[in-house]
């Protein structure tokens, strides 16, 4: 009799049958493994609503976890129990939900923009360049492939972003002759890879099962390969994969430390000033939230808060008040501004005169005729 799998290879099994990508799957695994040991492992199928309740108010409550967090451990959690188990969960309203607190994001100015890109080396330079001159999320950016970039009409298509939505936006002008030396090297790398038995790029799997050759042609291989091949996570086939999010991070931290830039810079930096420079520049907000690819307008406005609003005049009442100051005639100079001769003796202050300065008034010791 065949052994029953185990729960964990039961929920990868369920999810790469949906085709969820392999990050979902490592954040669903996670979290379903942190409920189990929350609950002294005990097994999932042995439990229900109430437990899923005390988990998530654990989170908002012991953990002080962001709302976006608790939402996605109360995805997986769904997913295991209606998925995987068969058991829906009830009404789960009586938790504690995390609050959703709005951050406002960190927005570089364009002189700060050029001194990050400058400093940064190689293919990463290229890809901050697409990062703030396409608006683009890091890791579209590192799966982008090269029949996704269009030098004639200078423009990228974002495949597959959030949400599983195609996008179109800009290949800035200024990218355009790095990219292309950078993709001749690229083109080299991929023959020596053919020649080793190598080559073949992922892609999921429908499209793989359609065109089996597809994987191995030039134009589905990655814009930014990885230096190094790796095994495949899921199917243990050796190939050249993207590069990882992580060196991109390591040496975005680096470039800013080398220009000295006070602010928590990070990848998503990039976009976040794209979309706030354009704002700026009297770009329309459906046109920028269409190239960030939001679906909801609301989450475009959060750059209304970190923007220069053209011709609305604010700034601090504290420059106004600089500026009368600065203007104002200085007073005009009298002898008693003078300082005293040399050899001369100041006149001392009476000490009726000098108390009375401080506002307080000679305590009497005779009485008045």
């Amino acid at each position: 009799m065949a052994e029953k799998p185990r729960l964990m290879e039961t929920v990868r099994g369920h999810i790469r049958l949906r085709h969820l990508s392999i990050r979902t799957e490592q954040a669903y695994t996670t979290w379903i493994l942190r409920y189990i040991l929350y609950h002294g492992k005990r097994h999932p199928s042995e439990m229900g609503t109430e437990e899923v309740k005390q988990y998530l108010t654990h989170l908002a409550v012991d953990r002080a976890v962001a709302k976006s967090t608790q939402n996605q451990a109360l995805n997986a959690l769904v997913f295991l129990y209606k998925q995987v188990l068969n058991q829906p969960l009830g009404d789960i309203t009586s938790s504690v939900r995390a609050s959703g607190r709005m951050r406002v994001p960190v927005v570089l100015t364009g002189e700060e923009v050029m001194k990050m890109i400058n400093a940064l080396r190689g293919e990463y330079r290229l890809i901050g360049q697409i990062l703030y001159g396409g608006g683009l999320r890091l890791l579209e950016c590192l799966q982008l492939r090269v029949k996704d970039i269009d030098f004639a009409r200078e423009t990228i298509t974002i495949r597959g972003g959030k949400g599983d939505k195609d996008r179109m936006s800009f290949l800035p002008k200024v990218a355009i002759a790095g990219l292309k030396t950078h993709l001749t090297r690229v083109r080299l790398l991929h023959a020596q890879d053919l020649a080793q038995g190598f080559g073949h790029a992922y892609l999921p799997p429908s499209l793989d099962r359609k065109f089996s050759e597809a994987s191995a042609q030039w134009i589905w291989q990655y814009v930014f390969p990885s230096s190094a091949l790796s095994k495949d996570p899921r199917t243990e086939a050796v190939r050249r994969h993207h590069i990882h999010l992580d060196s991109v991070a390591r040496q975005i931290r680096a470039a800013a430390e080398l220009v000295r830039i006070d602010k928590r810079v990070s990848a998503h930096v990039f976009r976040h000033s794209f979309a706030t420079h354009l704002l700026e520049s009297g770009t329309s907000i459906h046109t920028v939230q269409d190239l960030l690819g939001h679906a909801s307008i609301e989450t475009t406005k959060i750059y209304l808060h970190v923007m220069r609003k053209p011709g609305s005049g604010l700034e601090s009442p504290l420059n106004a008040l600089a500026r009368a100051a600065a203007s104002a005639e200085p007073p005009a100079y009298t002898d008693s501004d003078a300082p005293p001769a040399p050899g001369s003796v100041a006149e001392e202050p009476l000490l009726e005169d000098a108390v009375a300065c401080d506002g307080v008034e000679m305590e009497e010791t005779e009485p008045r005729e």
